[in-house]
């Protein structure tokens, strides 16, 4: 039998943000229902159940960054989303994948928006799952990575749009 530590991976990735304050930031990423929004290679982002933003909804996403594992006849790939916490004061919020076409077992997510004194916020980004057959963690990781770059990008550049002048 195989030890079981080897068969969950875990990783993190953090972006910094410079031109805007915790809760602008967790104002969007909160709007569970809406992370197609900002988040680049996601085509769509639903509710199918329940009420967006509370604990128990959830979402159904679809797009390009994973591929599926359904092989040529289905490439976008799509998963359905269940938040489980939403944490206002610490601005953290977790979901887990409930189904999906892209070979995650028992994934779970957490993002934490950090404040950073006078200099914007982080958003710290952690994933808990199953080990995935043919894939690397480091790859993984890697589209975390570009994926939130992207994403932190979108945002702040939303939200510069919307500051007053003067």
């Amino acid at each position: 039998m195989e030890p079981k530590s080897n068969s969950k991976w875990e990783g993190k990735v953090c972006t910094k943000l410079t031109n805007a304050t915790t809760n602008q930031v967790w104002l969007l990423y909160k709007d569970f229902f809406n992370f197609h929004k900002w988040f680049p290679s996601l085509a769509t982002c639903y509710g199918i159940h329940g009420t967006n933003g509370e604990p128990g909804c959830i979402r159904y996403c679809a797009g390009f960054s994973i591929p599926s594992n359904d092989g040529d006849n289905k490439p976008v790939s799509w998963s359905k989303e269940r938040l489980i916490v939403v944490d206002d004061d610490e601005h953290i919020l977790s979901y887990e994948i409930v189904d999906s076409n892209i070979g995650f077992k028992s994934y779970v997510s957490t993002v934490k928006i950090v404040p950073q004194g006078g200099e914007g916020c982080m958003i710290e980004w952690s994933f808990t799952v199953d080990k995935v057959e043919g894939w690397v963690l480091d790859d993984l990781v890697k589209k975390y990575e570009v994926g939130l770059q992207r994403m932190v990008k979108r945002m702040e550049d939303a939200l510069a749009s919307f500051k007053p002048e003067g």
